[in-house]
């Protein structure tokens, strides 16, 4: 609870920073709090074996290691916001404030043990990002994503509430240690109303995760926003959202598994069809990461499904990997985008010989995203398809193997726009700060390290 409590009082601090015109403290100073919040995570491993605050939240190993994840990967971000934030307003605490209150709700989501805190955590999550999304007023695009994120966001959290009602009213218990109580006390009695309470959480959920047909808003919103609320949004929203996903599904709902385990296959096989097939007719970068999201939120489904021994730590390092990657590619996609004011793959050509580097980081992170061997994604990838093959869900692996071939195509496609097209711009003006190499060369070596020695992750779960 450190942590949660912590990152709050960060996000207040910050704003005081802002409002005396202490505009070189803001990053020291939030990234200060952030390595404060992570020091309270590590000191609690091992620790958290019981609910607290009258059953309300659990800080075992599991919320500990998303947290951990959600934090670290918004320490990269926003290591990538001085030189970004700088270059597009002028009054940049407000950033800060809003991904730090984001990144606490962030954290109650991967830690709710009751129905109530899970409400609070994905509300806090999402009330920022409304904000953050629009935050750009003169972009005509940004208001279009904010206002589609804010009605769409309204209508899956009118979803959450209604299945948490109908939960609520077949069990008497917010508690999901009462709900799962009440399953296995009535596994021939179950009330109606609890199966339309799973299903209509399942939406709620699902809308949050990105994945079809609640995917929607998805690309519009990410191609819409700042580049860098777009990164944040398709990494430490999604992990937590999965995390609080999981946690449900797994503890919860597992004695009902036959009853939504056929509406998830035939979401994730839409899903991934969808993401992968949109995404490969895209001419822009960032359209493409938007609509690729859609169908990573689909692989990591298979940890849902499959409730094997190693679906927490399967789903743990795909985001990761996940994370990671897309972190590296948005970062170049900010650098490429300054210097030519173009997302579309073109911008990206001539970029191998010009800026080996930056070139070799978004390489290692396109094939990390496919899932090429010796990246931390194929190691993700590995271990969510071995627990599908587990429960010998052949032919949704069928699917997933062609379209992971896919994903192949059109991540491949901006590799070889940097190494086999010719610069047709003024290509050697990319100028790659400081925060961005130590970004860049962090990622880097984590895909890498955790693709050859996976078990450094595993083992935490």
């Amino acid at each position: 609870m450190g942590a949660i409590i912590t990152l709050s009082l960060l996000g207040i601090l910050v704003l005081y920073l802002g409002l005396y015109k202490a505009k070189s403290l803001l990053l020291p100073v939030t990234m200060l709090g952030l390595l404060l919040a992570l020091g309270f995570e590590i000191a609690a491993w091992n620790t958290g074996e019981a609910p607290i605050y009258n059953g309300m939240v659990l800080f075992d190993n599991f919320a500990l290691a998303f947290s951990i994840v959600c934090i670290f990967i918004t320490g990269l971000v926003l290591l990538l916001s001085k030189e970004y934030f700088s270059s597009i307003s002028k009054n940049v605490a407000e950033y800060y404030c809003l991904i730090l209150f984001s990144l606490s709700g962030a954290l109650m989501v991967c830690s709710y043990h009751n129905f109530a805190m899970l409400f609070v955590g994905i509300e806090v999550m999402s009330v920022a990002l409304y904000i953050l999304v629009g935050i750009r007023k003169s972009d005509f695009s940004s208001n279009e994503a904010a206002l589609k994120y804010f009605l769409m966001g309204a209508f899956s959290t009118g979803f959450l509430l209604f299945g948490i009602t109908l939960l609520y009213g077949a069990t008497g218990t917010f508690d999901i240690t009462g709900v799962k109580n009440y399953l296995l006390s009535n596994p021939t009695t179950i009330s109606p109303l609890f199966y339309g309470g799973i299903l209509l959480l399942l939406v709620g959920l699902l809308f949050k995760i990105g994945a079809a047909p609640f995917h929607f808003w998805t690309p519009d919103v990410y191609d819409g926003a700042p580049i860098l609320i777009t990164t944040y949004m398709s990494t430490v929203v999604k992990v937590a959202s999965f995390a609080g996903f999981i946690k449900l599904f797994s503890y919860v709902f597992a004695p009902l598994q036959d009853f939504w385990t056929p509406v998830l296959l035939v979401i994730i096989v839409v899903t991934l069809f969808i993401g992968n097939i949109t995404a490969m007719k895209q001419t822009s970068f960032k359209r493409m990461l938007a609509y690729s999201s859609i169908s990573h939120a689909g692989y990591m489904l298979f940890a849902i499904i499959s409730l094997g021994a190693n679906a927490n730590s399967s789903i743990l390092v795909y985001g990761l990997a996940y994370s990671l990657a897309s972190v590296a590619a948005f970062a170049g996609l900010i650098l490429v985008k300054r210097s030519h004011g173009s997302d579309q793959f073109i911008a990206f050509d001539g970029l191998g010989k010009t800026n080996p580097l930056l070139a070799l980081v978004i390489t290692v992170a396109m094939l990390s995203l496919a899932g090429i061997p010796l990246t931390a994604g194929f190691i993700g990838k590995f271990m969510l398809f071995s627990g599908a093959m587990a429960d010998y869900h052949v032919i949704l692996l069928v699917m997933a193997v062609i379209n992971a071939a896919i994903g192949i195509f059109y991540y491949l496609r901006v590799v070889v726009h940097m190494y086999f097209y010719p610069s047709t711009v003024g290509q050697d003006t990319l100028v790659v700060p400081v925060s961005f190499n130590v970004v860049l060369i962090i990622t880097l070596l984590l895909t890498v390290l955790v693709g050859v020695y996976p078990n450094c992750i595993i083992s935490l779960l």
